[in-house]
């Protein structure tokens, strides 16, 4: 109570008396100051996490988990009964991608990545997880939230209440989605029944504009001096009305926000400039909006920002449930030479060991392709692939995997929570202790389920 009333002023008094085991289990006893840096459960090297978020759902079979027996059997009727999907499916469907072996694992790794493949040494592919229904609303709330169907705190927003940031003048959790949202919006970064200061910051990385990437973050008609007066007057205002509502949750955050949007305006404009890097990381990055995008994510965690979440487009781009071939080669063309620069960077930086990256749609696709041509494929939560590197992850594995046609995962199989477990087990953090009351009960990110994978982990 004393916590959450009155913007945390009434722990200030107890500061160094209360014991620091509260339902986080990670906040400094006293502090008021919701983005400041909290120590995790126990030591980790992981201190930010970058997520590639391919939305729509890219194929398994043409990326990661390489079929050989799809190229035998294309255009025929699979020995095996096909599993229920989404749309009418029908026969086999090779993939139109070769497949090479990288690296001294060997592991084999379509075409349509084969720069970001020269990581694979420092990769964990997960060819085994596993969603739970072939629709991209509740899919895409399982993966950010830990929950299909209710409104969950998102991953981002879990990790920044647990590690606050490293940097007071940005938003701890940003996401960006060139040209719009994804499916579902705003709730894939939302922070739910955690502080509104949790959530994620939306940018439309299609404009490169600052004014236009990040709305408002200047005002035209006022200077610094006068925004810091009008502000002290309003925060005034807000924390006399706040002292009447008993520290009502959303005006705590209204403060807060505030607050952050003044001190942005001083160090975004350095932050999101691109311009500033040498023409040597430009080239390296390449041409275009992803490599515009990880670009500006290398350097917002080189700032301190704990989570950044990538996004392929709004909508869902990689959702080919026919042209499959032209789209997801248009798709990876885009991303590939980005995120090979981006791992690099942040290896040439010091910043790769202690940077989480994970790699995932919300589910896969099917080795078998819709009727009536053999051109694409349907949405598959049974077994598809998703791979993480850097911060403390054991590279150059592979863990699972499906069938012999990539339909079903049949050995390790990997559920959401487990992975969302896992990640966290890699930030300091026992998923059962990061909760938060609410409702009268302690909610955590993966429900009542989950298992960190140790083999997963150096």
């Amino acid at each position: 109570m004393l916590h959450r009333c009155g913007m945390g002023f009434g722990l200030v008094g107890l500061a160094g008396v209360l014991a620091d085991d509260r339902a986080l289990g990670s906040e400094s006893a006293g502090a008021t100051n919701p983005f400041a840096v909290k120590q995790p459960h126990f030591p980790a090297q992981a201190k930010h996490v970058v997520h590639f978020f391919m939305n729509g759902g890219p194929s398994q079979v043409d990326t990661f988990d390489p079929k050989p027996e799809l190229k035998r059997l294309h255009g025929k009727t699979l020995p095996v009964r096909n599993l229920r999907t989404e749309r009418k499916t029908g026969h086999a469907m090779g993939s139109p991608f070769r497949f090479a072996k990288y690296g001294e694992s060997g592991i084999e790794v379509s075409e349509l990545f084969g720069k970001t493949a020269q990581h694979i040494d420092d990769m964990a592919i997960i060819r085994s997880m596993q969603a739970e229904v072939p629709n991209h609303e509740p899919s895409l709330m399982l993966m950010n939230c830990g929950d299909g169907r209710l409104p969950r705190p998102s991953f981002g927003a879990w990790t920044t209440y647990g590690l606050g940031s490293e940097n007071q003048n940005l938003p701890g959790f940003i996401a960006m989605c060139p040209g719009g949202y994804p499916i579902v919006a705003t709730r894939n970064w939302r922070s739910a029944f955690l502080p509104g200061v949790y959530q994620g910051t939306y940018l439309n990385t299609k404009h490169t504009e600052l004014e236009k990437l990040i709305a408002n973050i200047r005002n035209s008609q006022m200077p610094l001096d006068e925004q810091r007066q009008q502000l002290d007057l309003v925060q005034q205002l807000n924390k006399q009305h706040l002292d009447q509502r008993k520290g009502a949750a959303e005006l705590e955050s209204r403060i807060q926000s505030f607050e952050l949007a003044f001190r942005m305006q001083s160090e975004a404009a350095e932050a999101f400039d691109i311009s500033r890097e040498t023409k040597a990381a430009l080239a390296m990055y390449g041409e275009g909006t992803h490599a515009r995008q990880l670009l500006i994510t290398r350097r917002l965690i080189e700032r301190g920002v704990r989570f950044v979440q990538v996004w392929s487009g709004a909508g869902q781009p990689w959702d080919n449930h026919n042209n499959l071939e032209a789209g997801h080669r248009k798709l990876a063309g885009q991303w590939d030479q980005p995120i090979a620069a981006f791992l690099t960077d942040l290896k040439q930086r010091g910043l790769f060991d202690e940077t989480l990256i994970q790699w995932c749609g919300e589910f896969g696709r099917t080795p078998v392709a819709e009727h009536p041509a053999l051109n694409g494929r349907d949405h598959n939560h049974y077994g598809f692939t998703c791979w993480l590197a850097g911060g403390g992850v054991k590279g150059g594995i592979v863990y699972g995997a499906t069938d012999e046609f990539g339909f079903r995962a049949v050995e390790k199989p990997v559920p959401v929570h487990d992975l969302h477990a896992t990640m966290l087990h890699l930030l300091g953090f026992d998923h059962e202790r990061l909760t938060y009351r609410f409702a009268g009960r302690d909610f955590r990110l993966t429900n009542v389920q989950g298992n960190a994978i140790h083999d997963l982990i150096a």
